[in-house]
């Protein structure tokens, strides 16, 4: 034995090494750190802060692919809601106007309807006061019904008498006639006092029709108060007239020059 293993050591344990100490506590928090045998940190080198050495958070690439897409997402978002809006206050107006026109359609078919109403009831006065004094000018003037084929035959017997005298514009007979003088001229026979021109006659009595026609109706050319030309039906299909300064008065059917109407005074 030697002489000095009895004498208590004098030097000093040794504290276990950095290195010894970071694999214990690596170890025992569930994780292990390898340091490398004999690194050393020099004395005078402090320790830096925490903030300065923990490393930031990578950004990874598919955390900026998600991150675009969720901006693009939100953009897309955001445009449709945009486009909606605008569509939406789009049919809001086209809807307000369609209201609108149809709104002044409805009102120019209820005036339009009201001014042909009030045309119509003038008309029916109009033709009630024509039939008025019609019946007037019948009761006052117009043979009987006894005596009415003598005045037709009176009428229709004047009218052939003129036959062949010549047309004169303005004139009333009795050498020459221009159309509605003879018609006056031929009706005085009768009693009948007619007015002096066409556009008169042809609003005379009561209006018939041209397939329902009497002998001694008046028939006219043109329309009702402005028609240019008048004659008489004799009967047979066929009618007396002053033509024009080429025929004179003269006889002839219907379909020579079919008229455009007639009236009936007797």
């Amino acid at each position: 034995m030697s002489p000095n293993a009895l004498i208590p050591s004098h030097r000093k344990p040794r504290r276990p090494s950095a290195s010894s100490r970071a694999l214990r506590a690596g170890v025992t928090g569930g994780f292990l750190t390898l340091a490398v045998t004999g690194a050393t940190v020099p004395a005078n080198a402090a320790e830096k802060p925490v903030s300065e050495t923990q490393e930031m958070p990578t950004i990874t690439t598919a955390l900026a692919t998600s991150a675009a897409r969720s901006a693009d997402t939100a953009e897309q978002v955001a445009f449709n809601y945009e486009r909606q809006a605008l569509q939406d206050s789009a049919f809001s107006h086209a809807a307000k106007a369609a209201e609108k026109h149809k709104a002044e359609a409805v009102k120019k078919a209820k005036a339009a309807a009201k001014k042909k109403a009030e045309e119509a009831r003038k008309a029916e006065k109009a033709a009630e006061a024509r039939a008025s004094r019609s019946s007037e000018r019948s009761t006052l003037s117009a043979p009987s019904s006894s005596t009415a084929t003598g005045s037709t035959a009176t009428l229709v017997s004047f009218l052939k008498a003129q036959l062949g005298k010549a047309y004169v514009l303005g004139s009333t007979g009795p050498s020459s006639y221009d159309c509605s003088g003879l018609t006056q001229a031929a009706f005085s026979q009768i009693g009948i006092d007619l007015p002096r021109v066409s556009q008169d006659q042809s609003t005379q009595g009561t209006q018939v029709g041209l397939d329902n026609l009497q002998v001694g109706d008046i028939l006219y050319w043109g329309s009702a108060g402005s028609a240019y030309h008048v004659g008489v039906y004799v009967g047979g299909g066929n009618f007396i007239g002053a033509q024009n300064s080429s025929t004179g008065i003269v006889e002839r059917p219907l379909d020579y020059d079919m008229p455009t109407g007639a009236v009936r005074v007797l």
